[in-house]
């Protein structure tokens, strides 16, 4: 079936602009330079693979997102090679050896209220890196506190404890220089400023669970957390050994 799905030219130039991050569909047309009505046909063949999935816009109902399933695809493409041949079922890569310095790249996560989206991002990156990348999180309109949901999920699903974390405004960050900025939130994405020309920006457009029960808490934070862990090998995390 990935094979399949993925195996057409114009399905894996739309797969390859959507592992960077959510787009609409105007947005894919001018990447991948091909007619509106094509680019809707393999999007529709794709999301009928389930290897992409489209939600509406919270800032405008009008436009949808579409939002490519890492983890299926994966799951998809190890199927595809153990059906071949036994010899290509896929194994997990040998630990890293950690080196003895790093460059720590920035990272910026951006959501209207910080209260809710942004702040599990920050965390559960923090977690996952610790030192290695220097993190930080701030809304377009920040709440006066974190949303009591959200502490109590971290502490509980993640063992995080984020109680004494109060949300920013993304003007405490003015000026500074971010190597990737990621919005979490549809009307955060038309109003996130520049932050330099390097800074790589990615949008994944995620539901405010605000409003929600603890289970659509539970369920925001994962579906955050797997995005984190999919943007974690693409992060320039680069070492060096000490030199003396």
């Amino acid at each position: 079936m990935f094979v399949r799905a993925a195996g057409h030219p114009v399905r894996w130039r739309l797969m390859s602009e959507l592992a960077g991050g959510d787009l609409r569909v105007r947005e894919l047309v001018g990447r991948v330079g091909e007619r509106q009505n094509l680019v809707s046909y393999h999007l529709r063949l794709l999301r009928d693979g389930g290897l992409v999935t489209s939600r509406r816009s919270t800032f405008d109902a009008r436009d949808s997102y579409y939002h490519l399933d890492l983890d299926r695809c994966a799951t998809a493409l190890g199927e595809a090679g153990s059906a071949l041949h036994a010899a290509l079922r896929t194994v997990p890569s040998p630990p890293v050896r950690p080196a003895r310095r790093t460059v720590r790249p920035r990272v910026l996560f951006i959501c209207t209220g910080n209260s809710a989206r942004s702040p599990v991002a920050e965390a559960v990156l923090r977690s996952i890196c610790g030192e290695r990348v220097e993190v930080v999180s701030a809304g377009s309109h920040p709440r006066d506190r974190l949303h009591p949901t959200v502490v109590r999920v971290l502490r509980e699903e993640y063992g995080l404890d984020v109680a004494a974390q109060r949300p920013r405004h993304l003007e405490a960050f003015a000026g500074q220089r971010f190597d990737v900025v990621v919005t979490l939130c549809d009307r955060a994405r038309e109003v996130c400023p520049e932050f330099g020309g390097s800074a790589r920006q990615m949008h994944w457009s995620l539901p405010d669970p605000a409003g929600g029960d603890n289970a659509t808490f539970v369920a925001s934070a994962r579906a955050i957390a797997t995005r984190v862990r999919h943007l974690v090998p693409t992060l320039d995390i680069t070492t060096q050994e000490v030199t003396s």
